[in-house]
């Protein structure tokens, strides 16, 4: 039976939301940001296994503090100089019976169940799937502040996590990779097998500024109270 691990990166930095520790830790509703990623995860049935990569010990004391528990976590591994190097990092610590490994950004922290079971389960028939929400914008090229040319935005996408995969492909695209990928799909792409796309969600958004900060403050308070009742139990 398919077992399912997920790999919750926590080591991107805080310095563009005005905070001196990685981003991550930021409080967001009272609690630390990576608890609600987390606790997607927890509630997700198709999630078997957690690996929490970042500071562990940090980590752990924020997520005692905050009251939260995750009886899915089975490791704590600390983060490395990229974001591809965390995520070899996460995969080592994946246990032996998992064969479905869903990467998810805990900058990503109003990532829902049904976004996360969707992917997962796309990813048990094609064996690589990424979250994604089509590209609703106009896009410009510009050179010098100057605009040189309006590309269709017809079949383009933003990606998102989680991006799941099979865990033997993911492990062997991390091992030919020759140069560092902003995402993991790029790697199992180059790997060449075939990343299909799964639907996302824009309030799945990654938290980066001060500013995406005070829209997903804004994005919880305005969650139903039978979903706020869901998430404090």
């Amino acid at each position: 039976m398919s077992r399912t691990a997920a790999i919750l990166l926590c080591a991107g930095r805080g310095e563009r939301l005005g905070h001196d520790v990685p981003k991550a830790m930021v409080p967001l509703a009272g609690r630390p940001l990576f608890t609600w990623a987390l606790e997607a995860l927890q509630l997700a049935p198709s999630v078997d296994d957690v690996v929490v990569v970042g500071d562990t010990r940090m980590l752990r004391e924020l997520l005692a503090a905050s009251g939260r528990a995750s009886t899915k976590i089975v490791a704590w591994v600390e983060g490395g100089a990229e974001r591809q190097h965390s995520v070899a990092r996460g995969l080592a610590a994946v246990p032996e019976a998992c064969d479905l490994v869903a990467v998810h950004d805990g900058a990503r922290a109003l990532v829902s169940v049904d976004v996360i079971e969707r992917a997962i389960a796309a990813a048990r028939e094609d064996g690589a799937v990424l979250a994604a929400v089509a590209l609703a914008d106009t896009l410009k090229r510009v050179e010098d502040g100057v605009v040189t040319a309006t590309p269709s935005r017809d079949g383009l996408w933003c990606a998102q996590t989680p991006q799941v995969f099979r865990r033997d492909w993911l492990v062997a695209a991390h091992a030919a990779a020759s140069a560092v990928a902003t995402d993991d799909a790029a790697l199992v792409e180059a790997a060449g097998h075939a990343v299909r796309v799964s639907p996302g969600d824009t309030a799945n958004f990654k938290i980066t500024t001060a500013a995406d900060l005070a829209t997903a403050e804004a994005l919880l308070a305005a969650r139903p109270a039978a979903t706020r009742r869901e998430h404090r139990s």
